[in-house]
């Protein structure tokens, strides 16, 4: 829908402390806002419920009242809370508003500027961000003058969270179907982040790269591309335009990136050489294959011999043929060693030309593939080196995006590789 705007994914640091007013209407969706109020919770969010009259013919508001640790805030003339004038307390303390599931009937409210009960009155008082998440019937989505309206928020200054397309609970198929939880609390989490990479495109590749041996085997490795995942969705978060070149993997892509899928290392190379050209950041955090197979068989290899003999060539050396591109970017490697892990990455930083090597042990407890959390050393061209503790890869992401933005800000050319680089075929 033209003039919706959404954004991308998961970790919530930016969440803990914040005061969080989750505005709940009459819609069938209302029964899945249990999760996303408990999730905020669990990211250290101060939660404070309101419910339109219609919602609680859906959800009792001691459900949510349990959920928040909170009382529910239901009628704009409430004694209880009107002696502080409730409303206008409820809109200065909150550093975000999320209206989830919001009905036609609020979205069409909100637009005109009406004010006729407590959510449509703090949303009205409040100076802080407003995400509004529409849930309904296919048809009245994709109505004009819901369209309409939607425009009208989003030139107001409003979030709109673009619903999830699928079946709908009154038996439609189509757009109408409100996010799941992980979607709006990276919403709210990306409406209070910084947006200071705003001027950049960032390219990150992420996840393996799979070698055919035949039509039903290959030569792959243990990456699940959350690393990658990571990055991208955090780049985004902070305003980037981020290209993601993933390759095969399970993940669900971050909303607002630009996804192109690969399975070799020849596809992720031409994939990458394609865009790195435009990019001010590349950050390569897939791991690709160091070797493929000579010979791709046509058919399936038959078990009819005690052993068989694989010839491998090597792939191509992505990273450093990057550095030897025209123009200025930020370059940023990662180091998976098993062993010597900064002595490595030390080499590699010299040899391919970047600007920041990421090294982790990937056989360190929680720092390994298909993790949700890393360790990783930070190693600077300048000499910098600084270890992290363990955190969520989210986190990581936000730490190396910080060191990408001093380097963008001060736009050095990373060093042509030390050693000569293979021509590409």
């Amino acid at each position: 829908m033209a003039g919706v705007v959404s954004t991308g994914g998961a970790s919530m640091a930016v969440l803990t402390g914040k005061s969080i007013i989750v505005g709940i209407t009459g819609g069938i969706a209302a029964y899945k806002m249990g999760e996303t109020v408990r999730a905020l919770v669990q990211a250290g969010a101060n939660v404070r419920v309101i419910m339109t009259r219609a919602a609680e013919e859906f959800v009792t508001p001691l459900t949510f009242q349990t959920l928040s640790g909170n009382p529910v805030s239901r009628h704009t003339f409430d004694l209880t809370e009107e002696s502080q004038i409730g409303h206008i307390r409820l809109a200065d303390e909150a550093d975000a508003v999320l209206i989830a599931p919001a009905t036609a009937n609020v979205i069409a409210k909100l637009a005109m500027g009406m004010a006729d009960d407590l959510l449509t009155t703090v949303v009205l008082a409040t100076q802080s961000p407003v995400l509004i998440a529409p849930a309904m019937n296919v048809h009245m989505y994709e109505n004009p003058v819901v369209a309409e309206n939607l425009a009208r928020l989003v030139a107001l200054g409003r979030t709109v969270i673009e619903p999830d397309t699928g079946f709908l609970a009154c038996g439609y198929e189509g757009p109408g179907r409100l996010p799941d939880a992980d979607v709006l609390l990276d919403e709210v989490s990306a409406a209070l982040t910084a947006k200071d990479l705003s001027d950049s495109r960032v390219l990150v590749t992420a996840g393996p790269t799979w070698e055919p041996l035949d039509p039903v085997r290959h030569i792959a490795n243990r990456s699940s591309g959350k690393m990658g995942y990571a990055l991208a969705r955090v780049a985004q978060r902070r305003g980037a335009d981020v290209t993601l070149v993933s390759g095969p993997s399970a993940l669900t892509p971050p909303r607002g990136v630009d996804l192109i899928r690969v399975t070799t290392a020849r596809e992720m190379e031409d994939a990458v050489m394609r865009r790195a050209v435009a990019a001010d950041v590349v950050i390569m955090a897939a791991a690709v294959g160091d070797y493929r197979p000579t010979v791709r068989a046509g058919r399936k290899i038959k078990r009819t011999r005690d052993e068989i003999e694989l010839k491998l060539v090597r792939n191509p050396d992505i990273l450093a043929s990057i550095s030897t591109l025209p123009g200025t970017r930020v370059l940023v490697g990662f180091a998976a060693e098993t062993n010597d892990v900064v002595a490595h990455a030390r080499r590699k930083l010299q040899a391919k030309g970047v600007h920041l090597m990421v090294a982790n042990d990937v056989t360190a407890p929680d720092a390994g593939f298909d993790v949700d959390t890393n360790v990783v050393t930070l190693i600077e061209r300048s000499g910098r080196v600084d270890g992290l503790d363990t955190m969520s890869k989210d986190d990581v992401a936000s730490a190396i995006l910080d060191r990408v933005r001093s380097l963008v800000a001060s736009q050095q050319p990373a060093p042509v590789a030390a050693r000569r680089v293979r021509r590409r075929r």
